[in-house]
């Protein structure tokens, strides 16, 4: 009688063990796939905010101009070449996204929020949009082309295609996926930047 109440109650722990690792799985495959949601939603804004970094130059988006106070409208780091770059990119980085999700992507992998080229032309669009609201807004209270502005230096991108991509689609991503973003955002931004100034792509490392 007591073997057989000692067998039952291991094979309870046991069951109960299975139990708690098969919960703890499906936790963390869950958070994952949240994780990759998210950067899956604001790839091609990283596209569309990296590549004028690297093609930029030329002639700047506010012509060179000056508003009343003196100052640039933008600055002369805003090109019209840069901007058309990073909107091609972040529509092709989009493109690519859409073949990865009807090619490879597993049958479970369904994404809790619209997406088509045209919104990744959209969420492209958004950020760098967010990028010369930012740039404009610097200008306005005297911070020169290049320094710093913490945390808007980072998200202002961000927020831009958020935002567009919001009042296009007429739907907004879920909070968790938007949350994910910002906290992924951060030390993304400011790793790349680093790699970019050491690389010699940026003046400064921000």
């Amino acid at each position: 009688m007591v073997l057989t109440a000692v067998i039952c109650r291991l094979r309870k722990t046991e069951s109960a063990t299975a139990a708690n690792i098969g919960w703890l799985k499906h936790t963390m495959t869950n958070w994952i796939y949240e994780v990759v949601y998210a950067l899956f939603f604001i790839f091609p804004a990283y596209a569309a905010n990296a590549l004028p970094v690297i093609l930029g130059g030329g002639k700047p988006i506010d012509l060179g101009r000056k508003m009343p106070d003196g100052k640039p409208i933008f600055g002369s780091h805003k090109t019209i070449r840069g901007f058309a770059a990073g909107v091609i990119a972040g529509t092709l980085t989009s493109l690519a996204q859409l073949w990865v999700l009807q090619a490879v992507a597993p049958p479970d992998f369904v994404l809790p929020f619209q997406f088509s080229l045209l919104l990744g032309f959209t969420v492209s669009f958004g950020a760098l949009m967010g990028d010369l609201v930012h740039s404009f807004v610097k200008r306005r209270i005297s911070l020169a082309e290049g320094a710093p502005l913490p945390i808007a230096d980072q998200l202002d991108f961000v927020i831009g295609a958020v935002l567009l991509y919001s009042a296009v689609s007429l739907a907004s991503p879920p909070l968790l996926t938007i949350a994910l973003i910002f906290v992924i955002t951060l030390p993304v931004h400011l790793l790349t930047n680093v790699l970019a100034y050491v690389a010699g792509a940026k003046k400064t490392p921000w």
